[in-house]
């Protein structure tokens, strides 16, 4: 099983502390450069923006902003790697998935379809409410940034993926000899560390709910499927296409987008929306494709040892 091949590791709660703390001082660490270059800029006013938290985002050009916002999570997957690696002895395979090797034909079905949903749902908005948007469209920015999304979104969606559905899921599994509470703690976390975003400052903080239940559902992907694969492509897909589609001056990622979407947001029932109908319907294509079965033992089981008490020293593949 996905969580207790940890066992077979160097799994000590401590480790798990210390890692994690060691990939936030590295991620708080990466900021400083985003920081140098506005001072470099000569543009004092970022300390004066308590009060409107985009407006730091629009200090230099958007793809470069965007680099900046993503160089951090692009050094703490290294660091991350680095610390499974040599902390905890195992390797980046047994990390991400229960399978021998990692199936990248999940992570990119996963990729594929959660592409054409947002394609058509973007599409199907911007026929039925084309005052909404606004063509945002210019060559040469957008070459820019599909350089930069291509190469460091992914790493940004990936390091989240094998710190929540990965690192802590095993990590708090172990420790508590269930599924059901890393499930809850990784899913809730996941979410809250979202608060500081943009868009809760402009929608509220009911936007949380879809945040914390985007965390139950990339959890629960991977505890059905033992492993990280389909989590890793869904994340990656959902980042990415947003930010080569649609932009807006209320969002965290403010990008040389086709669109821009000028409308007044609004925060309402249509928060649940992918929770209660979107999630679910995913849920059932993937058990289908993927026969799972044993629901309950796979959400609420208990995680127990293997059979063997050895400590498999496996290096990084």
């Amino acid at each position: 099983m996905y969580i207790s091949q940890a066992f077979k590791i160097q799994h000590d709660f401590w480790r798990y502390v210390v890692g994690t703390m060691v990939v936030i001082g590295v991620n708080l660490l990466g900021q400083f450069p985003f920081l140098i270059a506005i001072l470099l800029k000569g543009d004092d006013s970022v300390l004066s923006m308590g009060n409107d938290p985009t407006a730091v985002l629009n200090i230099l050009d958007k793809n470069t902003t965007l680099f900046f916002i993503l160089l951090p999570f692009a050094l703490s997957l290294i660091a991350l790697f680095f610390i499974v690696k040599f902390l905890h002895k195992q390797s980046i395979t047994s990390l991400t998935t229960s399978r021998k090797k990692i199936d990248w034909k999940r992570v990119f079905f996963a990729f594929g379809l959660w592409t054409i949903i947002t394609i058509i749902t973007i599409g199907a908005d911007y026929y039925s409410s084309p005052e909404n948007y606004q063509l945002n469209f210019k060559l040469v920015p957008f070459l820019i940034l599909a350089l930069i999304a291509f190469i460091f979104i992914p790493m940004q969606t990936s390091v989240e993926e094998y710190i929540f559905r990965g690192y802590l899921m095993q990590g708090i599994g172990t420790l508590t000899k269930n599924k059901w509470l890393p499930l809850v703690i990784t899913s809730f976390t996941f979410g809250m560390l979202h608060i500081a975003n943009p868009e809760v400052d402009k929608l509220g903080y009911i936007i949380l709910v879809y945040y914390i239940g985007t965390g139950f559902f990339l959890g629960i992907l991977t505890l059905m499927d033992e492993g990280m694969e389909l989590a890793l492509g869904f994340h990656a897909a959902n980042n990415l296409i947003s930010a080569l589609l649609v932009t807006a001056d209320w969002t965290a990622f403010q990008t040389h987008s086709v669109f821009k979407d000028i409308s007044e947001p609004t925060a309402g029932f249509d928060v649940l929306i992918p929770i209660l109908i979107v999630y679910p319907i995913l849920l059932f294509i993937f058990a289908k494709k993927y026969k799972w079965s044993d629901w309950k033992e796979k959400l609420f089981g208990k995680v127990t040892p293997p059979t063997t008490t050895v400590i498999e020293e496996i290096g990084v593949q």
